[in-house]
């Protein structure tokens, strides 16, 4: 009985990590699925290509929520059921695998930077905004979103490390948890990385494609012609 409550909490975070609110707020606002277009992640960043403030930022906060929810309910929650630091680090990593594999949405999730967030926050308002912190300061001087995620998955770590027993107690499993929250941000900006190396990487503020340009990669050809324009053949 004494596994089966870190089990359960494990999975559940997992499903709710798996909620990916990119495609479910495009489509209670009536968007184009983020996935369809523009860089085809699932993330706030493209939702914003929707030209839809409002449901960028409803993804973004809602992408954090589902990460510091689970590890919070496990603090608030836990002790009765003998949820402790390892439960709290598994929760938190699962949650943000639900995010990147989505169970709901055929395993193809997003970045998990909104995520991450949300699970640091959960283990310590003040590494949260430590890391957010750096991720502003990265992005305003360079302009790269994507770099900034990468700086702030570095630094998330050694932040946790370095005020452990300042401003909250350094648990091994919380640690390892970030470690490895950190390296699945760095694999999964890898596309990034090498536009960054080539200086093809695009910066904040520059114009993007909208909703209805292809995904990055695919022919506009494989999509299907749709109104005034179906029929229309591509030698035309």
């Amino acid at each position: 009985m004494n596994a089966f409550y870190p089990f359960l909490a494990t999975v559940a975070a997992y499903l709710i990590g798996s909620l990916s609110f990119a495609v479910i707020v495009s489509r209670v606002m009536g968007l184009h699925d983020p996935r369809t277009y523009g860089s085809g992640n699932p993330g706030a960043t493209n939702v914003l290509r929707s030209g839809s403030k409002p449901a960028a930022i409803a993804t973004l906060l809602l992408d954090a929520l589902k990460g510091w929810l689970p590890v919070m309910l496990v603090q608030w929650f836990g002790q009765p059921y003998g949820l402790g630091d390892g439960t709290l680090a598994a929760v938190g990593l699962a949650a943000f695998l639900g995010h990147l594999y989505p169970v709901f949405f055929r395993f193809q999730g997003g970045k998990g930077v909104a995520t991450a967030l949300g699970v640091l926050l959960g283990i310590s308002g003040w590494l949260g905004l430590a890391t957010a912190l750096t991720w502003v300061i990265v992005a305003f001087f360079f302009r790269y979103s994507s770099l900034a995620s990468l700086v702030s998955a570095v630094f998330a770590p050694v932040y946790y490390v370095l005020c452990g027993g300042i401003l909250w107690y350094t648990e091994a499993p919380v640690t390892a948890a970030i470690v490895v929250m950190g390296l699945l941000l760095i694999w999964r900006h890898r596309e990034n990385i090498q536009r960054l190396v080539a200086g093809k990487e695009s910066r904040l503020g520059k114009k993007k494609p909208v909703a209805g340009t292809p995904v990055a990669g695919k022919p506009e050809a494989d999509k299907p012609a749709t109104g005034k324009h179906a029929g229309k053949h591509k030698g035309h």
